[in-house]
């Protein structure tokens, strides 16, 4: 996995998995409650480790329902043979002023308990690459304000716009500062991500983007670097005119690799970012995963491979997002074989 983020020789390309809970349900039903199905499959996979949250106690919610220590409150919404957790308020969305901010509960790294943090490191670390923190000023810009507001908030409402910034991006540092020193030396990647594309095209102007979150991104980035930490930025959908700052800026690993939205071709990926960082995931599961044959994907796999690992390396294998419900564990299970068979390297 190290050899792969840092672009030197693999000897098979290294996988990961995401997926939802019904999904880890069912490979546990084909494999038995007891397997570990990342053994069973041969994953690599990366461990995460996080601190304790002891800030004030949580309100109670009613089943299905839940709150986290930003305030925000969400719904179990049941679909076809699962549920997600749909976000159902927005602590924010009456803010008018930058004076508006501060009646807010802002969290503190005091709501934190950072002490058992390097243990539950350095154990995983025994095993798999370890994964701690996440930063995304965009996407929690998004959470705090309401999708519509947020969008719209840098061009009517600028300066309230950079005080809801300011205060999202100065906690998510000192409370990543503290990680990063409390696990020095045992943290492989950590998350500086944030959705700006869309199925169809980016959400956000590149200007927007780098007058607004740019230099939140770059501040996490570098606090990252600092402590010989590799960045992963994780962007969904058609993010292709953001890539060129991104790489600037200095992440290492791009993901999910959503390859089948527009600009988003694994192969120009490759030739124009694939000095600089490492891809990790793309293997397509809006179609094929959940729709195609275990044939339909082994194909894709070397479709993966043979673009995204073109020179030997720099790639990691998963699919592009959470595998979901209705995708067939025949084919979760042909995804992983294919890359073992066809993932060695010369």
């Amino acid at each position: 996995m190290l050899a792969a983020i840092n672009r030197e020789p693999v000897d098979r390309i290294p996988t990961d998995i995401w997926a939802t809970d019904e999904v880890w349900a069912k490979l546990r039903d084909h494999f038995g409650d007891d397997a570990d199905i990342r053994s069973e499959l041969q994953i690599d996979g990366i461990a995460g480790v996080s601190p304790d949250y002891v800030g004030p106690p949580l309100a109670e919610m009613p089943d299905g329902e839940s709150i986290d220590f930003w305030g925000i409150r969400r719904q179990r919404i049941a679909h076809e043979g699962g549920a997600y957790a749909e976000q159902t308020s927005w602590p924010l969305a009456g803010a008018r002023t930058p004076g508006d901010l501060d009646s807010y509960p802002w969290p503190t790294t005091d709501w934190f308990d950072y002490s058992a943090m390097p243990d539950a490191a350095a154990t995983a670390g025994k095993t798999r690459i370890v994964w701690g923190g996440y930063m995304a000023p965009f996407y929690y810009h998004n959470m705090l304000r309401g999708l519509e507001q947020s969008l719209v908030d840098p061009m009517l409402e600028p300066e309230l716009t950079r005080a809801v910034l300011n205060r999202i991006a100065d906690f998510f540092y000192e409370h990543h500062h503290r990680i990063f020193e409390a696990c020095e030396g045992l943290i492989d990647v950590a998350e500086v991500t944030d959705d700006l594309g869309s199925q169809t095209g980016p959400l956000i102007s590149l200007p927007l983007y780098q007058e607004f979150y740019a230099p939140h991104h770059k501040r996490f980035i570098d606090l990252c670097h600092e402590f010989g930490i590799k960045v992963i930025h994780h962007d969904d959908g058609s993010c292709r005119q953001f890539l060129p700052t991104l790489v600037e800026l200095g992440i290492d690993i791009l993901n999910p690799v959503q390859w089948s939205c527009p600009g988003m071709d694994m192969q120009e990926l490759k030739s124009e970012f694939g000095d600089n960082i490492c891809f990790y995931g793309a293997v397509e599961n809006q179609t094929i995963l959940p729709f195609g044959t275990p044939d339909e994907v082994r194909a894709e796999v070397r479709h993966c491979i043979d673009a995204l690992a073109s020179d030997g390396t720099g790639y990691i294998l998963a699919s592009c997002h959470n595998l979901q419900v209705n995708t067939p564990v025949a084919n979760i299970i042909a995804m992983y074989e294919e890359a073992r068979e066809y993932g060695v390297m010369p």
